[in-house]
């Protein structure tokens, strides 16, 4: 089944969170209130408001609750996305001039801060305390996921641990959470909502290593930004670790600096296409998809598993 698909199955759904995350950034501020309506406006997956919505059928399945945490990643996501690109001096997101380009890094740090906010303050609506000790232990490590690629810019010496700790931090962990959150919120028991958050992890992990394929492979106009903008920006991927490991393409890569041109950039970035690399990242991304798959054997078999099934599916084939 493609994206579009499952979306369509859930459409009024997803039509109603979409008018909840307008809402949900009204601020008395315009110029507060502009920013955060540009951040939505650049779109996206909406993947994780799909995933609490796909777990919440598991149990006692009431979008008027659901709509909060579902909400609430959404933003969560989006304010993370904000603060990355001040870091990384991004001038493009999805397509469109990022807040700190648009603005400036003042007003984009502020907005992510407003949004995250907001986020916190929608979760307030689910007075479980499980559901808010997951997403605070969830938020803990994206920071730490943040940090550690600040620390790890340019640093070609990195290990394939590393890589993947901090794609765990940064972003399988909240894939992992809009999970187990979904299903908390709906009240399932803790047997199938730890299932879920092992789930969304795997699948998390897959997420983002395709993510990071596709910085390589996809085009300037799929990516709404220049092809390898990581690597120029000093983000070292999974494609770029397996690339180190050949001796004159490594030399080449290590003398990407933060002033180097993108025409300068590109020939290693074929260079890198053509070394096996993205094949290699493409394997591991699948074995993190079979472990998603195996945890999928262990829930009820029914329309709702088989829906995470190909969400799943979808992800590990994706070209955008």
């Amino acid at each position: 089944m493609k994206l579009p698909v499952l979306y369509k199955l859930f459409k009024q759904d997803i039509q109603l969170i979409e008018k909840e995350l307008k809402s949900s950034i009204q601020a008395r501020s315009k110029l507060l209130q502009d920013a955060s309506v540009h951040t939505l406006k650049a779109g996206g997956k909406r993947i994780r408001p799909i995933f609490v919505l796909l777990t919440a059928k598991f149990g006692d399945y009431d979008i008027e609750r659901i709509k909060y945490p579902a909400v609430a990643l959404e933003l969560i996501h989006s304010a993370s996305l904000v603060h990355d690109d001040v870091i990384d001096q991004a001038e493009l997101r999805r397509g469109s001039p990022t807040v700190s380009h648009k603005w400036d890094n003042k007003i984009a740090t502020y907005t992510g801060d407003y949004i995250f906010a907001r986020a916190q303050e929608l979760m307030t609506r689910i007075e479980e305390p499980l559901a808010h000790k997951v997403l605070a232990k969830t938020i803990l490590e994206v920071s730490i996921g943040e940090i550690e690629q600040i620390k790890d810019k340019y640093n070609y010496d990195q290990n394939l641990r590393d890589y993947l700790t901090r794609i765990k931090r940064k972003t399988a962990l909240l894939i992992a959470a809009s999970c187990q959150l979904g299903a908390i919120s709906a009240g399932v028991n803790e047997t199938i909502h730890k299932k879920l958050f092992l789930y969304g992890y795997y699948v998390g992990m897959s997420f983002q290593i395709i993510d990071d394929v596709l910085d390589f492979t996809a085009t300037e106009k799929v990516l709404g930004k220049p092809a390898g903008s990581d690597l120029w920006q000093g983000n070292i991927t999974l494609p770029v670790l397996y690339a180190l490991r050949e001796p004159e393409l490594g030399q080449e890569i290590r003398t990407i600096h933060e002033n180097m041109s993108h025409d300068e950039l590109k020939p290693i970035l074929e260079k890198i296409k053509g070394s096996g690399a993205i094949e290699k990242s493409i394997e591991v991304s699948n074995r993190y998809l079979d472990k998603a798959f195996a945890i999928l054997k262990e829930l009820p078999d029914t329309k709702n598993t088989r829906y995470l099934y190909d969400i799943a599916e979808f992800i590990g084939k994706r070209n955008y």
